[in-house]
Order: structure tokens, then sequence, then C-alpha cells
């Protein structure tokens, strides 16, 4: 498939259609790529990635605020601490086939750059610096809302059970909690994923979720539940 076949596939992916195909092409650009190419390095995706990075901030600093009207401000901060962290965006990164469609120099594909989260997570926030470009801050904001802040509530209300697991284990001087995705079932449209949640690597509990968010919340819930009943008996 060509570079102009691939530049449409995103398009399709993501549901927006750029004016201006060079933003989308330099938004995929790493600086590996340019500097094999002896390109200007401007026109690499470090530029895009600032401005992606401010927009990203500014656009779900708003959506936190209007959807927690009750929320302090420190709950707020950690909820888009989380919401837009280098692990999530590499997640969002992943779930559009950006790192397949990224022009990377031969060093960097080489040592696996398509799947780094350093580097996928960079380009999503390039992507939507090159999205605010193209097509202002409406166009930007609906593609973070569906694509970062989709279902905020729920992976808030995730976030919240893990922190609560967390803090109770911390009592207790417990020092690792992990969670696996042990099965995922369904069409790619409506997947049912089930977590196992271990405390120094004992299962401590499962979860079922429409997403791995849903799913390591319920969990932590069920871990919770039984770490209780524990110390009752």
């Amino acid at each position: 498939m060509n570079e102009r076949e691939n530049l449409q596939r995103l398009q399709q992916r993501i549901g927006y259609a750029f004016k201006d195909q060079t933003l989308l092409r330099t938004a995929l650009t790493h600086s590996s790529y340019a500097h094999e190419r002896k390109i200007n390095k401007i026109e690499c995706n470090e530029r895009l990635e600032f401005l992606g990075d401010a927009v990203l901030e500014q656009i779900s600093s708003d959506h936190i605020f209007r959807q927690f009207p009750k929320m302090p401000e420190g709950e707020m901060s950690k909820l888009r601490a989380a919401l837009v962290c280098e692990t999530a965006l590499a997640e969002c990164a992943k779930q559009i086939g950006l790192g397949e469609l990224l022009f990377l120099g031969r060093g960097e594909e080489g040592s696996g750059g398509r799947s780094k989260p350093s580097v996928t997570s960079d380009a999503f926030e390039a992507l939507i610096g090159a999205i605010y470009l193209d097509g202002g801050i409406g166009a930007a904001r609906d593609f973070v809302e569906a694509r970062v802040l989709y279902d905020v509530k729920a992976r808030a209300a995730a976030r919240d059970t893990k922190t609560a697991l967390q803090e109770y284990l911390q009592a207790g001087h417990v020092c690792e909690i992990t969670y696996e995705v042990v099965d995922e079932q369904g069409p790619e449209h409506a997947k049912e994923f089930t977590v196992q949640v271990c405390i120094d690597k004992e299962p401590y509990g499962l979860g079922k979720g429409r997403n791995k968010k849903s799913a390591e919340k319920a969990a932590a819930a069920a871990a919770l539940e039984r770490l209780k009943k524990t110390k009752k008996a």
C-alpha cells in the first residue's frame, strides 16, 4: 500500500479528512526519518507534538471541569494526568493503528520504534496538533473526546476503585499490585474483558467489563471485598 493510501486509511479510521494533507504527513514523520533523509528538522512532528500537547491539556481540562462539577482541583489534576499520560496515549495510538503508519528512520525502525510508547504517544499528540491547525478547536475537541476522553466517568470510577485498593494495601505495607487481562471474548465492537488483580503475585480478584479499565475496576472491587472479609474473619 502506497503513502497516499496509508494516509487515506488513517483519515477513515479517525473520521477526519484533512484539507491540508501536508499537516498529516508531518504529524507522522519522526525526527529519525527527517535526519536520515536530511530533511529540515522543522518538517518532523516535534513542533506539532508541542502544540498538540497544549491543545490536549486545554480540552481535557475543560472536559473534566464540566463532567465533574464537585471534584476538587487536586483530584481533577490526577484524573487528567491518568487520561493523558504516555501509557494512555500510546494505547489510543494503538487503537487507530498509528504506529504502523509512521515515517521512521532505519535505526528507529530496527529498534521497534513502531511499538514504543514514547514514539507513538508523541505522534498521537502531533496528530492532535495537526487536526487543530487544519480544522480548528472544534475538530480537535471532537477527536480528543472520541479517542481520549471516551467514557471518562466510568474510567474515573475505575481509577477511584483502584486507588482505594492501593491505599487499603499501603496501610498494611503490601508492596505490589498488578492487573492482567486473562480473557477477551466477543467481536471487536462489543468485546468483554476479564481482568485478574494480583497482590504480591497472588490472585485476589477477577472482574469483567466492556473495556480494560472497567474490568480492572471490577477486579479491584472484588479484591477489596475479599480483603475486608478476611480482616473481619
